[in-house]
Formats: structure tokens, C-alpha cells, sequence
């Protein structure tokens, strides 16, 4: 990246049927998303610093590490703590890297970077990340390989905040058709286990968000026939966005974006598929914690289009 890029990193924008995307270079980042002119995620501008992780790049694990300390491999690790207030290891460590430009085409872009071997997480990984636009919306790809000598733990996913429509969150309507929610603590949201979706919690059938509070993972989705699983967020007037995704994220995160400072708040819904849960680092292949083995790759894949 050079002096004079924007704050953001190097921009990016590729466009097709209608969408547009503008990318930045930190973080792999989707820093606006629009169809016809219409937001479907929260932007920000290219030479503004990032509010927190809007639409970067979670790796090489989404999510929490709780009290950033792990274990892997019959050996102890503690990461550094970037989430302070609740003092866990906040979603991964590409989200702040200035990721290099691999391809550039009118509908597609492909940004790369490579974790390094490094005090809390002694692994190398390679991070291809593959953006495109079609008809069909907007896709992205994110591939991890090891190239490192030793098994490395991984997991990955994105951080968009939908936009519905007009209005903030308590306005729109979300289907989210997942059975189980991972409850947490109220403090430090540290996972205390899983529940079949509940009160609040329900939102298998279409429902207005109104003032409800969510931070939590969901999971146990409603497939079809090639496994897709999709999160419907909708405006007043029917029209919206959709997050789809394969059988390679069971989970999603979802977050209305509580926020103290007044404008992030509420703005957008965080909708974040997961190849793992928070905490996998800990709770291992049972929560989709993926084992990299040397040489080995693992992908995910994501979809946002326009309703």
C-alpha cells in the first residue's frame, strides 16, 4: 500500500449485473455492497479507519478465544487479547493486515496475505481471499493452506452488517432459520452451551427484530437439496438482502449492533457464516474447529444478493 492509498487501504471495485463492490485492502474488507444504488451492507469511506470489523475478513478463527488461551496439539497457547473489555481473543489476526492484490478483473478480485508463525498461534497460513459479482449477487470465496511444517487449527468467516432498508434494525423483518442458539454468559459472552431456539431467539419464521438484543450464534439450519442454508433480512417494503451459505459453515453469527456511539447504532445487522462457533480453539472438531494438516487447503464460500 503506498502513502498516499486511502486510510482504508488500497480500493478495489468491481461490479456486475446491477451489483457493485468496493473492496479495501486492510482486512480483505467489503467496504460497500450495493445493488441498483441500494445499500445491502452498512459502508464506510475508503479514507476512514474501519468502525471495529465492518466487513473484514475473519481468520484464522472467527469469533472469540476465551481468555485467548488454548490448547492444540498437546501444547498451551495464549494469544494476545484484542477484545480488552471482555478480555478474549477477538477475531483472528488478518482483520488489521494490509492484504496484497492478486488479481484485479471488472467482476472479481482476488487479495492474499499469510499468517506467520507467531508467539499464540506457532502455525503459517496462507489466506487467499476471492471476491465476484454476478447475476446471482455477490460472492466470496476465502481458502486457508497450510504452509507450515505442523497441523494448524482454523476457521474463518466474514463480518458484513446487512442493511434491510430504510430504517435501522428495529425496523426490519429477519428469517433465520436455525433450530439451536449457543447461549453465552452476559458479561464476557463465554458459551455455556446449546438450546433449541427460544423466545427471543426464535426467528425461523419471518419476524420484525423490533428492540430485541442479539449476540450469539445459531446453528442446526434448514438446508435444500445442495445444502445451502439462506438468512433473509427485509424492509417494510418486501425488498432486502440475503447471506447464503454451504454445509462448510454450520454456523452464523448474529449481532443488532448495540453500539454506544450513536450512528453504528443499530445500523446494520451483523450476519457472519462460520466454518466453526466462538471458542472452537477450545472446544474443538465438535464446534467445526478445522485441522490443517501440512500442504492441506480448506474453503469456505458465502453469497449476498438483493431480495
Amino acid at each position: 500500500m503506498s502513502n498516499d492509498a486511502p486510510l482504508s487501504g488500497s480500493a478495489l471495485t468491481i461490479t456486475a449485473a446491477g451489483y457493485t463492490a468496493e473492496i479495501a485492502s486492510v482486512g480483505a474488507t467489503l467496504r460497500a455492497l450495493r445493488y441498483e444504488g441500494r445499500d445491502l451492507v452498512v459502508p464506510f469511506d475508503a479514507d476512514e479507519v474501519r468502525p471495529a470489523f465492518r466487513g473484514a475478513v475473519l481468520a484464522p478463527w472467527p469469533n472469540r478465544v476465551v481468555d485467548g488461551r488454548y490448547s492444540f496439539g498437546g501444547v498451551e497457547h495464549e494469544l494476545a487479547l484484542t477484545e480488552p473489555r471482555r478480555q478474549h481473543a477477538l477475531h483472528g489476526l488478518v482483520a488489521w493486515t494490509d492484504f496484497r492484490i492478486v488479481a484485479h478483473e471488472p467482476d472479481r478480485a482476488v487479495l492474499g496475505t499469510t499468517v506467520p508463525a507467531q508467539v499464540g498461534y506457532p502455525f503459517r497460513v496462507e489466506v487467499l481471499v476471492e471476491y465476484r459479482v454476478d447475476a446471482v449477487g455477490f460472492h466470496t470465496t476465502i481458502t486457508g493452506t497450510n504452509t507450515g511444517a505442523d497441523a494448524a487449527p482454523w476457521g474463518t468467516g466474514p463480518h458484513p452488517y446487512l442493511v434491510g432498508g430504510e430504517g435501522r434494525v428495529d425496523d426490519w423483518t429477519l428469517t433465520l432459520p436455525a433450530a439451536q442458539v449457543l447461549e453465552v454468559t452476559e458479561d464476557r459472552l463465554i458459551p455455556t452451551g446449546l438450546a433449541p431456539v427460544h423466545d427471543e431467539f426464535d426467528l425461523c419464521t419471518a419476524t420484525r427484530i423490533g428492540p430485541r438484543f442479539i449476540d450469539h450464534a445459531y446453528t442446526g439450519f434448514d438446508r435444500d437439496a445442495d445444502g445451502i442454508a439462506t438468512v433473509v433480512l427485509t424492509a417494510a417494503d418486501g425488498h432486502g438482502v440475503r447471506a447464503s451459505f454451504g454445509p462448510e459453515c454450520p454456523w452464523v453469527q448474529v449481532h443488532t449492533a448495540d453500539h454506544v456511539i450513536p450512528e453504528y447504532h443499530r445500523a446494520g445487522l451483523a450476519v457472519e457464516p462460520m466454518t466453526c462457533a466462538p471458542d472452537a480453539f477450545n472446544a474443538g472438531a465438535e464446534a467445526g474447529l478445522v485441522v490443517l494438516e501440512p500442504g492441506a487447503s480448506h474453503v469456505a464460500s458465502w453469497t449476498i444478493d438483493a431480495v
